[in-house]
């Protein structure tokens, strides 16, 4: 990616460098060594590619910065729970940002070879039979759908789409047993009973956590199972959700667990997963990008504290949510909706 971009939108002419941190060279070379000598020899733009392979990395880019402020610096890593902890340290310095994995929309994208533009939310909920009537005059979207749910979350699927399953799951097992025991004291013990933990959230739809019990399952205290729970939500392989997101509540327990992706959930099941659960976490995880999701009194999602959602299938009717203003029912298996019915894959062209 970083190649592509220097590619776009740089020449040429020896003011570009790139360089991945975990290149041998690192071993007798430091990154802050690399950045001097090429801003002396007239470097502009250091880009950087797996800093969290590079032990001190944040701290030699403070220096970079401060020391060489005609240098620009972009650096890119896969470990979040990494990039998080060094925040202190790039604090005023770096703009740091999170990429999220493919919308349906970018799926189909670069999977069908198409241009599909992304909706605006206000618009997909006013306008969404018309979107849709669009859209489905050059793809048809059901056909995809699952193909989506199962692999299309992480572009790396193409590599070995064979073993993509098997690839995923050691990225999680690499979260489990080497970053959660190195960055947030997960004691090596408790791994297998976190991933109990997973799997069954994969399978619940959705999971309503009772953390006193989780911890005492697990041999630890409500305090220490509830950091976990929040190790595992900012390294993405679970998303939590509240009744009320902000103020005090995050520092509760969460109300609703879900896998921060339909793709974890195959990979951890290692067969179908519970539909339900499948709709429920495609829908928060596209609506997490750019809005606030948070569980609704009636219905299942809150949305910006305005808009409330049921999710439900083909049949899914609205006596839940019928005295709930500003309530849609979002379905899945239709290409089409109308009123506030509307298809639940419209909801992975928001960005």
């Amino acid at each position: 990616m970083l190649l592509q971009h220097i590619k776009l939108h740089h020449k040429v002419d020896g003011s570009v460098l790139y360089a991945s941190a975990d290149n041998i060279w690192f071993n007798a070379h430091s990154i802050y060594e690399l950045a001097v000598g090429f801003a002396q020899r007239g470097g502009r733009f250091l880009y950087l590619d797996e800093v969290h392979k590079y032990p001190n990395w944040s701290q030699e880019l403070k220096n970079i910065y401060d020391d060489l402020p005609d240098l620009k610096v972009v650096f890119t890593g896969s470990s979040l729970l990494e990039i998080l902890n060094s925040r202190a340290d790039l604090s005023r310095r770096a703009v740091v940002y999170e990429m999220q994995g493919f919308s349906f929309r970018e799926y189909l994208n670069w999977n069908e070879q198409v241009r599909l533009p992304k909706v605006e939310f206000p618009q997909l909920l006013a306008d969404h039979v018309e979107i849709a009537m669009e859209v489905m005059g050059k793809v048809k979207v059901l056909q995809h759908f699952d193909a989506y749910l199962r692999h299309g979350y992480y572009p790396f699927y193409k590599e070995q789409p064979t073993m993509f399953n098997t690839r995923l799951g050691e990225v999680v097992n690499m979260i489990l047993e080497v970053e959660l025991p190195q960055l947030r004291g997960l004691d090596m013990a408790y791994v297998p009973k976190i991933k109990q933990l997973l799997y069954v959230i994969a399978e619940s739809a959705p999971f309503t956590p009772n953390v006193t019990k989780l911890g005492e399952r697990i041999g630890v205290s409500r305090n220490a199972m509830l950091a976990y729970l929040n190790a595992l939500h900012e390294s993405r392989i679970t998303f939590s959700l509240h009744k009320d997101a902000s103020g005090v509540a995050r520092l509760q327990k969460p109300d609703k667990l879900y896998l921060d992706n339909t793709n974890l959930a195959y990979a951890l099941i290692g067969g179908q997963p519970n539909r339900g659960t499948l709709r429920e976490t495609f829908f928060a995880n596209q609506l997490r990008q750019g809005h606030v999701v948070e569980v609704a009194k009636a219905g299942d999602f809150v949305v910006d504290g305005n808009y409330t959602f049921e999710i439900g299938g083909a049949g899914k009717g609205m006596q839940q949510v019928e005295n709930v203003e500003s309530a849609y029912i979002v379905a899945d298996d239709i290409e089409y909706g109308n009123g506030e019915r509307v298809p639940l894959w419209m909801f992975g062209f928001l960005y």
